[in-house]
């Protein structure tokens, strides 16, 4: 199910828009399409955060290690 939602061809993209523009209206898919945009921006800003946040924390516990690697 999954792996036939990935691989969505031409005449299929071609429907859902047209179904789109049926449900929302002309007016309404640009700003929809912000929001979109909006949305991702923020996911991507999020993930990246959290990556910095992780690559901090490892930073800090492989500095510990090797402290007490030399203090051993």
């Amino acid at each position: 199910m999954v792996s036939s939602i990935l691989f969505i061809s031409g005449p299929e993209i071609v429907v859902l828009l047209l179904v789109a523009l049926l449900l929302f209206g002309s007016k309404k898919i640009p700003e929809l399409a912000r929001g979109l945009g909006k949305g991702m921006r923020e996911f991507k800003k999020a993930t990246e955060d959290i990556k910095k946040e992780i690559n901090e924390g490892t930073k800090e516990i492989k500095k510990d290690i090797n402290d007490i690697k030399k203090d051993i």
